[in-house]
């Protein structure tokens, strides 16, 4: 099974950036996809970004398109996301995910969690 840690969360301003990371340990890291989620308190957890296995191939959820970008490094087993123009409706407990299949299906495919990491955003 593969394990999953986050870093590089924060708090930091509106307007601003933060680089979340998300170290991956088990076999077949680099054979599927991966996907980041986010929760805010009192809500439902929501599909962020996900990438396929190769990394050639992004999605992006409508309310932070053009905002957040997702990447990664297979020979390193890392998963990033890069976060601009932070808004306040950006914080969250935000969750790297492991997809059982080469290309992102949905959130039924997920298979592990990592134990996420907290992104505040200040007005």
């Amino acid at each position: 099974q593969v394990q999953l840690v986050e870093s590089g969360g924060g708090l930091v301003q509106a307007g601003g950036s933060l680089r979340l990371s998300c170290a991956a340990s088990g076999p077949g890291f680099s054979d599927n996809a991966m996907a980041w989620f986010r929760q805010a308190p009192g809500k439902e957890r929501e599909f962020v970004a996900a990438i396929n296995w190769r990394g050639l191939r992004a999605s992006y959820a409508d309310s932070v398109r053009g905002r957040f970008a997702i990447s990664r490094d297979n020979a390193k087993n890392m998963v990033y996301l890069q976060m601009n123009s932070l808004k306040p409706e950006d914080t969250a407990v935000y969750s790297c995910a492991f997809h059982y299949g080469a290309d992102w299906a949905g959130e039924r495919f997920i298979r592990s969690w990592g134990q996420g990491t907290q992104v505040t955003v200040s007005s």
